[in-house]
């Protein structure tokens, strides 16, 4: 591989952004995608690819090259020169990569990855409370898992057309997709691409949605004519879902803090030729009062630590802190209080996170169970996924069911 200087050049502006003012990594390749418009697809992939990479890598680039934050544009080029040596990418003449040691590099690699929390990358408190969640061999084999490229997967919108159907469409179009045996309604793609600018996807025939979370909608148990509240609905990857499974028949009403992420759900739902999605932002507690008693089923699609989903968020590494879990924790337990209160009797309710860690899953579970108003409700079951088991995110989700 021949390096380019202006697209490595992108690359080192964008992890200026990213590591020294705090940006979110998928906004500033957002960014860079804009820069040239001469730039092809391999381009543009490279950019992106490398941005996720030095960031997922970061720990580990760092002890190699011997840098420390804040880096400087000097530090980043040492990172830079480090991911391109461990590729086996000849460096150019060129001055940022003068003096490059790179049978050191090689060297100090080799030390480093017999270290779990140089060779995954993580920040000391990270690792240890994954092995003390986990368990230190499920831990190590989850958290490598983790530090792998996420696939992409698409969600079929079978409201529009059939997954059959729509996997002969993409493969005219040179995009080719395999079944999912235990995933329904999912299509992986077989080598990444822009699936965003088919007219497929314009016309509402398939979300991207990782196969872990496609698994939400259909844990709820839901039926075409049920009255269905999704909490903590974002953008509403899931409401979506769950409106396809229910035929579009029935009331969702689609809930969130955020009115801005309501509006692209909105946005979303007018594509995927689905109208029975209501959107209310939570202004005041009254407007969740006003539902308590009143829906078949309700998903807690809970803020959490999001640990779960580092293949696709690397930059989470550097930017959780352990007191944000500590405060997470206390949400998420409010929630279940606040929340399961619109479950009317014999209803069901669905505890989701995409986290792996059993304190935001399995334990605030027993601990709304043991609460007076858990003990309303009864567990169904509950599932468990971790990333090294299924190959996508990590996510769990309970169901409950509340008493006649």
């Amino acid at each position: 591989m021949r390096l380019h200087r202006n697209l490595c050049f992108a690359v080192v502006d964008g992890l200026m952004l990213i590591f020294n003012e705090g940006q979110y990594a998928d906004k500033v390749i957002q960014q860079l995608l804009k820069r040239d418009k001469r730039w092809g697809s391999r381009d543009r992939a490279f950019v992106a690819e490398t941005v996720y990479d030095i960031v997922r890598w970061k720990r580990l680039y760092a002890e190699i090259a011997e840098v420390k934050e804040p880096f400087d544009r000097d530090n980043i080029w040492r990172l830079f020169a480090v991911w391109a040596t461990l590729r086996g990418i000849k460096l150019p003449n060129w001055s940022y990569f003068e003096s490059t040691p790179t049978r050191k590099i090689k060297g100090r690699f080799d030390e480093l990855s017999k270290i779990r929390k140089f060779r995954e990358s993580i920040p000391d408190w990270m690792d240890e409370l994954g092995e003390k969640e986990l368990g230190k061999d499920i831990w190590t084999k989850e958290i490598a898992a983790l530090n792998e490229q996420a696939d992409v997967v698409l969600r079929v919108n079978t409201l529009q057309i059939s997954k059959d159907k729509l996997q002969s469409e993409l493969f005219d179009l040179d995009i080719e997709t395999e079944f999912m045996p235990e995933y329904p309604n999912a299509l992986k793609l077989k080598e990444r691409t822009n699936v965003f600018q088919t007219e497929q996807f314009k016309n509402g025939m398939f979300e991207v949605q990782d196969a872990s979370s496609q698994l939400v909608a259909d844990f709820l148990d839901v039926e075409p004519g049920m009255r269905v509240v999704d909490t903590c609905a974002g953008a509403g990857g899931k409401t979506l879902h769950i409106a396809s499974l229910m035929d579009n028949k029935g009331q969702i009403i689609a809930l969130d803090i955020y009115a801005n992420k309501l509006h692209e759900l909105k946005r979303r739902a007018k594509r995927n030729g689905i109208f029975n999605i209501e959107t209310r932002p939570i202004e005041s507690t009254k407007v969740v009062k006003k539902l308590y008693d009143k829906a078949d089923r309700v998903l807690i699609d809970a803020p959490c630590s999001g640990l779960g989903v580092l293949k696709r968020n690397p930059d989470a590494k550097w930017k959780l802190q352990p007191e944000f879990l500590d405060e997470i924790k206390k949400t998420q337990q409010e929630i279940l209080q606040q929340y399961s209160r619109i479950v009317k009797p014999g209803g069901k309710l669905v505890y989701a996170t995409c986290s792996i860690l059993p304190s935001e899953n399995q334990k605030q579970v027993e601990d709304f169970l043991t609460s007076e108003l858990g003990k309303e409700f009864t567990f169904v079951t509950d599932k468990k996924v971790l990333s090294h088991k299924s190959g996508f995110d990590g996510f769990y989700m309970a169901l409950l069911k509340k008493k006649d």
